[in-house]
């Protein structure tokens, strides 16, 4: 009977909240991302530790920390907000024009910085009642287990060696080139593969201490190493500072043509003969076979495939 009097009081608003909160350990971030305002996170939270007979999340330093029992919680709350968004939508077919899900993509600036807005665009288009997040992909990224959780539903990437046990598909391929100021002497006087690594260049900051970049990485299995004299975490503020100096980015030539023109900048093929960057779509094995999920990556490939033309994609 009491347990029968407790589950009465457990609904699938505050099992979100629990879970929220618990993989934010934050109630002013969980408010953001559940659409809340804080005052009634705080409220749920207080119902949930009053039902828990546990504190749930405390203060651990400068940071919040789940409590044991709160950890044991965070994988069987995602179960049940899994198995609850597909009680219906597994039931029927899955049509973009009348489905209410949401869409979470994981994605970097590394790119295209016409792709999420396309996408997006694509999405709203062909799926408007459907809501859509994008999450970065950070040093505090676990993507492997956001996706294994149903926390995201694909990740945009580029790593050398993802994790073997996810689904990938290639979204596309880039040939490597290196932007410049077109004041750069390089632009006049050319470079040898002795000019371009002692040029300053500026690089993504690692996604974790010791962590090497795909272009490094690549240098490494060379044996060679460039001059990296400045690090940035947003990419795409990278074009306005390699414009004001002599500072050399070395990525995908369809990055560096978008800001070419807008920046006074120069595209310049890099000396070193490096592999093309490939870019990939990441997804769990729990939603392979997902029509929603399916649809969701035809869309970033064909919104991947329609930015190589050009013209872009509108509605």
């Amino acid at each position: 009977m009491r347990d029968q009097a407790l589950f009465d009081k457990i609904d699938l608003h505050l099992i979100r909240v629990l879970h929220t909160v618990l993989t934010e350990r934050s109630v002013s971030r969980a408010a953001l991302r559940l659409g809340m305002y804080q005052p009634a996170v705080s409220a749920a939270l207080k119902r949930l530790r009053d039902l828990a007979g546990d504190p749930l999340l405390v203060r651990s330093g400068a940071a919040m920390m789940p409590t044991d029992k709160g950890q044991r919680m965070v994988e069987p709350a995602a179960a049940i907000l899994r198995a609850a968004e597909g009680l219906f939508s597994d039931a029927r077919d899955f049509d973009p024009q009348t489905a209410t899900r949401t869409f979470r993509i994981a994605a970097s600036d590394y790119f295209d910085p016409l792709f999420l807005p396309a996408l997006v665009a694509r999405i709203k288009a062909e799926a408007p009642l459907c809501v859509v997040e994008i999450y970065p992909l950070s040093p505090e990224t676990h993507y492997h287990a956001q996706l294994a959780n149903g926390d995201i539903d694909v990740v945009v990437g580029n790593w050398l060696q993802p994790t073997g046990d996810l689904h990938m598909t290639s979204l596309m391929s880039d040939e490597v080139v290196s932007l410049v100021s077109r004041r750069h002497p390089a632009v006049r006087r050319g470079w040898d593969v002795q000019a371009w690594l002692q040029a300053e260049h500026i690089a993504p900051t690692a996604t974790h201490p010791g962590a090497r970049g795909i272009i490094d990485a690549r240098l490494d299995a060379l044996g060679v190493e460039r001059r990296i004299m400045a690090r940035c975490a947003h990419f795409s503020a990278i074009p306005a500072m390699v414009a004001s100096s002599l500072l050399v980015l070395t990525t995908g030539r369809q990055f560096c043509e978008r800001f070419a023109d807008k920046h006074a900048l120069a595209i310049l093929e890099c000396p070193l003969a490096l592999p093309p960057l490939d870019y990939y779509l990441l997804w769990h094995a729990r939603s392979h076979a997902s029509e929603a999920a399916i649809w969701l990556r035809s869309c970033l490939k064909k919104t991947a495939l329609a930015l190589r033309s050009p013209v872009a994609y509108s509605p």
